[in-house]
């Protein structure tokens, strides 16, 4: 069975977004918490729990970001590492998962410090950036956050999911006024 589609001239291609003309610098989180790499692990957890983030920026001391630090990182602290799968083979030990992981594993669990358990992608966006651009980004790349930064590439705010959905369900709610 085929099925003909016809567009008609007067209707748009695209689905109005509920977030339109709006920037990140609009709608983001100003002044986000920051730490540097470091900074001791306990006193990053502690500003994470005080203050009810999931996650927050790691800048050098210009203030530019080398990473980022979330509950994530976090979880090998409580977990631990699990040794790497392998057989013995005549003698011989064969992995059956990548050592290097394991010890990337490791290193995180047993760190001291934000820089020994930060993830070094940084998903960044200038305050001017559309809104929209920056929902397709969050939702292309699979990121809770991005870090917003200023044109010399200082860390200025932060957007996250939940940023976004607030903006949309205030646009939403004044649209049923």
């Amino acid at each position: 069975m085929e099925v003909d589609v016809y567009w008609s001239t007067a209707m748009p291609r695209t689905v109005p977004s509920a977030v339109e003309n709006r920037t990140v610098g609009d709608v983001m989180t100003a002044n986000p918490f920051t730490v540097r790499a470091d900074t001791p692990l306990p006193e990053a957890i502690q500003l994470l729990s005080e203050h009810r983030i999931s996650g927050m920026p790691v800048v050098d001391q210009t203030g530019q970001p080398i990473g980022e630090i979330s509950e994530t990182d976090l979880m090998w602290q409580a977990s631990g590492a699990t040794l790497p799968a392998y057989v013995m083979l005549l003698d011989s030990v064969v992995y059956l998962t990548t050592p290097g992981r394991y010890n990337q594993e490791l290193h995180k669990a047993l760190g001291q410090s934000v820089g020994d358990v930060m993830h070094r992608r940084v998903t960044t966006l200038t305050l001017t950036a559309p809104l929209r651009q920056a929902a397709q980004l969050m939702h292309d790349e699979q990121v809770r956050r991005v870090v917003v930064t200023d044109k010399q590439g200082i860390v200025v705010g932060i957007l996250t999911r939940g940023d976004i959905v607030r903006e949309m369900a205030q646009r939403y709610a004044t649209a049923a006024l």
